[in-house]
């Protein structure tokens, strides 16, 4: 017994316990370090391409301060450059792409997290994400082989003819304008908007719809009052999430909005995206001030996006804060 013992006794190593406790804190600090180095790296990354914008686009905000963004002249010739355009063309692109795909994508997330047979939702979803996918390169082929001839020769004369009275259907049917950008990005922006409403809805607990479907609501109701009243504000942030993608978006507009710098009312005239005009002109750029206008309208850009994108992360995250206080 006393060998026993003793050979129990040999074969634990409390001398080791302290020197493998002490190893492990050092890893955790270690990969404490390392994780809080990534994240600043990050940071620091952001902050240096502010800087560096900032530094070139200096020239231009010298030379014409606040009216780059209220002046409607972009002349690289005369050297006179206004963002007025490009900003009412981002806008109104965004907003429209919005205006199509907010009611599609919020529906299907509502089918596919509340009403679908389990059985198809997985291949809907991945159906979903594939869409997602695709370059926005393949969607400006298809918006100038396909899109932009279905709406000239189809779409624009039918609007023409039955709402030719309002100023937003007024014009020659070109196919590219303000309309064709506002479809394909509606078309790249429902992804992403079905994608973070399904999450956000699939996060609103069980104990909501239970409550409601116990007081004698419909399934309707349910999804009405219980589902979507609870998960308003992350459904607004999936919305600001896909504007944030319609803003930056570059080549499928780029390929399909007709590139020219004025304003107008109609949504078959050509227009101009800040993004599409940094695409297309960068490379012409042949003097500093030049170069400095590009750079401060991507600056602007920039800002805008980290914007949109901040609320949309907040209010998702407001959602996911909800669920989890109710939880506990």
């Amino acid at each position: 017994m006393v060998q026993e013992g003793g050979a129990a006794e040999g074969l634990s190593l409390p001398r080791f316990a302290p020197s493998t406790r002490k190893m492990g804190r050092w890893g955790d600090h270690l990969f404490r370090l390392l994780i809080r180095a990534s994240a600043l790296a990050l940071l620091l990354i952001v902050s240096g391409m502010v800087v560096v914008m900032a530094m070139a686009a200096f020239p231009s905000i010298k030379a014409f301060g606040w009216r780059f963004l209220f002046t409607s002249t972009w002349d690289p010739v005369a050297q006179h450059f206004g963002a007025l355009p490009l900003v009412y063309g981002t806008i109104v692109s965004s907003l429209l792409a919005l205006l199509i795909a907010v009611p599609l994508g919020i529906g299907a997330a509502v089918f596919l997290s509340e009403l679908a047979p389990p059985w198809i939702r997985p291949p809907i979803s991945f159906l979903i994400e594939l869409l997602a996918a695709i370059p926005s390169v393949v969607y400006g082929l298809w918006g100038i082989f396909v899109l932009a001839p279905w709406l000239r020769t189809q779409v624009q004369p039918a609007l023409g003819s039955a709402l030719g009275f309002l100023p937003l259907f007024q014009g020659p049917p070109y196919g590219v304008g303000m309309l064709a950008a506002g479809l394909i990005l509606a078309i790249m922006v429902v992804p992403f908007i079905i994608a973070v409403s399904r999450e956000v809805l699939l996060a609103v607990p069980d104990t909501q719809r239970e409550a409601a479907l116990a007081l004698g609501a419909t399934r309707w109701e349910t999804t009405r009052l219980a589902v979507l009243r609870y998960a308003r504000s992350g459904l607004i942030g999936a919305v600001l999430l896909g504007l944030g993608r319609a803003l930056g978006e570059t080549m499928a507009v780029t390929m399909v909005i007709g590139n020219r710098a004025e304003i107008s009312a109609s949504l078959f005239a050509p227009g101009y995206t800040m993004a599409s005009l940094i695409a297309n002109e960068f490379t012409e750029a042949t003097s500093n001030l030049y170069l400095s206008a590009l750079v401060e309208v991507g600056l602007l850009l920039f800002g805008v996006t980290v914007i949109v994108n901040a609320l949309a992360r907040l209010l998702v995250w407001s959602v996911g804060g909800a669920v989890k206080e109710v939880r506990e």
